[in-house]
């Protein structure tokens, strides 16, 4: 597994736009024939704007149909009804140590029996050892026998004859020849991975090999797709490490998986998975938290390295995720930078940052529907700045709103209590507030010296009124 990096993508995107442009001349429905693998590996070198052709990836219907390749099922078959979710999983024979047994039992372990009706495990043995694929068939089929025959386990294998050329590639960022090899046969790996799940259900999660499960991790998944009911979204994530727990639509996976053939020798998939939900137009990182999975494999599948990357926004037990129902936000303090409201509220993880605050100053949450909740919790302050937190406040929820679409507010607020310690939470709320909330806000009840972080505002509803 290899973490994300900051690079330029200037280059890449003149690349990527000329290719995009080969692929719409040269690729019809199927797999990329061998005159044109050449084709995709003799990338351009001029420089275009890439904002200019981002339509062109877009709305492509060459991109929509699936790659034609066979596979081989090595345990398992689909079942004709569509899942809710569909988790993939590549593998390959690590030099030391193997994750996947653990991997797919914390899968199975992990969901309730209700979970596990909804959804799919597609696990691809992805290595040319024919002993080694044989014996992890055995393995997995002795220990999971009852998820196969019940249909949500899978295991398929896609023979080397399909995959494109794996040697004497470009050996971009200066990698070494097998390094360049091991990332780009795992983008075909994945892309093989993507298309054979593409209907399978609703939606799709990838995972490594070598990771663990929260507790009920479908249902929190769950609960933040109907939050983002109505909103537009490419990838939600769930894990901050490498190609875990990222969430996509299952109707985008046959784009995602030509997209990985095209630039398979040009990057690791994590790199490419960011250029491609920028190309489909969605700027931020939308990541929730806690962290549904977390990486456990001490060694690498490359070459065995170490690897003891971790994810400490983990949690075993993450069912009690927020609703953070759709709202706008505004403040009348001053905000550092760009550190604005939205941050606060938002999945992405970042924050508000406000110059000290006086008597008066408040954060305002004013929600486009008005909703019953059941739970508020704020957290000010960071590790790094600690004493960047909210020293005197109190938080109030509103009703009986008023004015225009940009400045809406509430005409009463009732008090719900003081913060303590930067820190605000109240639970039960359902029962302890009569009326239907349009505006929850903090409010700063004495002025202090140090400046405000507002690190995180969850909110759990409990029903939706309808006004």
């Amino acid at each position: 597994m290899r973490c994300l990096r900051k690079r330029s993508a200037v280059s890449f995107l003149g690349v990527l736009v000329i290719c995009l442009l080969f692929m719409n001349l040269y690729i019809e429905d199927g797999y990329v024939l061998e005159g044109d693998k050449q084709l995709i590996r003799e990338t351009a070198t001029h420089q275009l704007n890439p904002e200019r052709y981002v339509h062109t990836f877009k709305d492509l219907s060459n991109f929509s149909g699936s790659i034609n390749i066979s596979y081989r099922y090595l345990a398992g078959t689909p079942l004709p009804r569509k899942r809710y979710l569909t988790i993939g999983l590549s593998s390959v024979k690590r030099k030391k140590g193997n994750y996947l047994l653990e991997t797919i039992k914390s899968i199975f372990e992990q969901s309730s029996y209700e979970e596990l009706k909804e959804i799919a495990v597609v696990v691809q043995l992805a290595d040319f050892d024919s002993a080694w694929c044989e014996g992890m068939v055995q393995d997995i089929s002795q220990k999971f026998a009852h998820h196969i025959i019940a249909g949500r386990l899978i295991v398929i294998h896609v023979p080397e004859e399909y995959y494109p050329v794996l040697d004497g590639l470009k050996r971009n960022y200066n990698d070494p020849e097998d390094r360049v090899k091991f990332r780009s046969k795992q983008n075909v790996d994945y892309a093989f991975l993507l298309n054979f799940c593409a209907n399978l259900s609703d939606y799709y999660v990838m995972l490594e090999d070598d990771v663990r499960c929260s507790k009920n991790f479908l249902t929190a998944v769950k609960k933040v797709i109907t939050s983002r009911e109505g909103s537009y979204w490419v990838t939600l994530e769930f894990s901050k490490l490498g190609y875990i727990g990222k969430l996509y639509h299952s109707h985008d996976l046959p784009r995602l998986a030509h997209f990985l053939l095209m630039f398979y020798q040009e990057m690791p998939c994590d790199w490419l998975l960011i250029h491609f939900r920028g190309l489909l137009a969605q700027k931020e990182v939308i990541r929730f938290k806690p962290s549904l999975f977390q990486h456990m494999g001490y060694y690498s599948s490359y070459k065995g390295a170490e690897n003891k990357l971790k994810d400490d926004d983990f949690e075993e037990e993450s069912f009690d995720i927020p609703d953070n129902p759709p709202a706008n936000l505004h403040t009348n303090m001053n905000v550092f930078e760009n550190y604005e409201a939205s941050k606060a509220y938002s999945s992405i993880d970042e924050y508000f940052w406000g110059k000290a605050p006086s008597t008066g100053d408040f954060y305002g949450i004013v929600f486009e529907k008005p909703i019953k909740i059941s739970k508020i919790k704020v957290v000010t302050g960071t590790e790094d700045r600690q004493n960047d937190i909210l020293q005197h406040g109190a938080l109030e929820v509103g009703e009986k709103i008023v004015g225009s679409k940009k400045g809406r507010q509430c005409t009463t607020y009732l008090r719900l209590g003081e913060f303590k310690n930067g820190n605000f939470e109240i639970t039960d709320l359902e029962h302890k507030v009569l009326f239907d909330i349009n505006c929850m806000r903090i409010l700063v009840t004495k002025s202090q010296k140090e400046w405000l972080i507002i690190r995180s505002i969850s909110v759990w509803t409990s029903q939706t009124s309808v006004q």
